[in-house]
This record gives C-alpha cells, structure tokens and sequence, in this order.
C-alpha cells in the first residue's frame, strides 16, 4: 500500500511522516485492497489547531476522515481507528 503524506503551509519532519506511515500502514489488515492513502496535515488557527485529512482509495469508492486536535499524532490515531471501521464495514458490504 502506497502512502503519501503532505504538510500544507509547513515541513513535517522524518519522525511525524514515520509515525503516520506506521498507524496508517496497518490498514491493510482490515482492508486488502487499498489502492492508496493519502494524508495532508495542516495548521489551523484554532486552538485545536493541527488538522489530519486521510484518503483510502479503495477499487470502486474512497473512504475520507478528518480530525482536529491539539497535536498531529493525537489526530492519526483517532483517524486510524475510525478508518478501521469504516473499511471493515466496506470490505464487509463488498464481499457479502
């Protein structure tokens, strides 16, 4: 599974991208087939100010999750585990 991460208006540095590749990466244990995910993280001007969009594109449809919080790792794992669920529920309704 192919992952690429983006940071909008900053540089993330190796230890952010590696820590995303590595909650993200075991999202082919739920799911197969994902074609590829893409994440960008971003600052916002509130006070939860870091922002993780991730994208799984899997074959037919893509599965989108994003969430605010006070420090990017907080906000991949809460995209992690609501991403586990939708793509056990997908794969679920593909292969019924």
């Amino acid at each position: 599974m192919e992952i690429k991460v983006h940071s909008l208006k900053f540089d993330a540095d190796k230890k952010l991208i590696d820590f995303t590749e590595k909650k993200l990466g075991k999202l082919d244990k739920f799911y197969e087939d994902i074609v590829r995910t893409e994440v960008n993280l971003s600052l916002l001007p509130e006070h939860e100010n870091k922002n993780v969009k991730v994208r799984v594109l899997i074959p037919g449809t893509e599965v989108v999750v994003e969430r605010n919080a006070s420090t990017f790792e907080d906000a991949i794992v809460e995209c992690a585990g609501i991403l586990k669920e939708k793509l056990v529920s997908a794969k679920e309704k593909r292969f019924k």
